[in-house]
């Protein structure tokens, strides 16, 4: 069976597709194809379920030549299933024409199955869309499974010791929290616990290098809204720093402290105390 996502948005909207998407090939035992900008490519390399990647934007009004490859690229394989995230009159136009017997989407004509999103965290929000499939989904449960080598690598580049380890990762710009909280804060830390070991992720690392640190971190402090959803696939202990409501899931081993517009004013003693000291 194959299944196809059409899917539109940053990065951050891929992401937080990807516990539904990988529940349903899971459950059917399909194999998927998503149509995205290739600005997200690296996002969907991470899903082992995905067979290919169809690059087109969205979002940057697609010509008439775009639509018609998608087209071509959808009407060759023998798709069951499709999940629409674009909205409009061409990509129903496009999906009317497709052989694809079930296509769920929010609203327009081509779709056999309209759907709204559901309650809770971003991710489980998209549950509703699976009930027509008979899926169900639990996206707190959903965990990126990552190479071994790529693990490894990380694990050989962390600090020396035996001591927990605190991966930081600003997200950076002016209305992050300030730079030299970010500098402070390991020796703040290790006055009181000495073992502590600290990290701080550089800027433009590959999303798969970006996945692998989190997960190998004991806990992860970011501001960056990316390496905060990539920390909740990992299962990782996190602090998120100005995290947009409703983004992550509550749970006992997240912390979400201050918003973002909040950032610039925030202590160090509020986050020493999220972080448990």
């Amino acid at each position: 069976m194959r299944v196809l996502a059409l899917s539109p948005g940053p990065l951050s909207d891929q992401l937080v597709r990807m516990p539904a998407l990988a529940s349903l090939c899971r459950t059917l035992g399909a194999s998927l194809q998503v149509a995205c900008s290739p600005a997200c490519r690296e996002a969907w390399m991470l899903l082992p379920a995905l067979d290919k990647l169809i690059p087109i934007d969205f979002d940057n009004d697609p010509a008439l030549a775009d639509w018609a490859n998608l087209l071509g690229s959808i009407r060759e394989p023998d798709f069951q299933i499709c999940l629409n995230f674009v909205e409009g009159r061409q990509v129903n136009l496009m999906l009317s024409m497709s052989r694809i017997m079930t296509r769920i989407g929010r609203t327009g004509f081509s779709s056999t199955e309209r759907v709204v999103d559901g309650p809770g965290w971003s991710a489980q929000r998209l549950a509703p869309w699976l009930e027509p499939l008979g899926v169900s989904l639990d996206a707190d449960a959903f965990r990126l499974t990552l190479p071994q080598p790529v693990l490894d690598q990380v694990r050989s580049d962390h600090p020396e010791g035996d001591g927990p380890l605190l991966l930081m990762a600003p997200q950076g710009g002016a209305t992050d929290w300030p730079e030299e909280h970010w500098i402070e804060l390991p020796s703040a830390i290790q006055t009181r616990l000495a073992t502590l070991r600290c990290d701080r992720l550089p800027a433009g690392l590959p999303l798969i290098r970006r996945a692998a640190a989190v997960a190998c971190a004991d806990v992860v402090l970011t501001s960056c809204p990316i390496t905060q959803i990539l920390t909740v696939f990992s299962g990782t202990p996190l602090v998120a720093l100005g995290a947009e409501p409703g983004l992550l899931p509550e749970r006992s081993d997240l912390r979400c402290l201050g918003t973002a517009s909040e950032l610039t004013t925030l202590q160090e003693d509020e986050v020493l105390k999220a972080l448990g000291f």
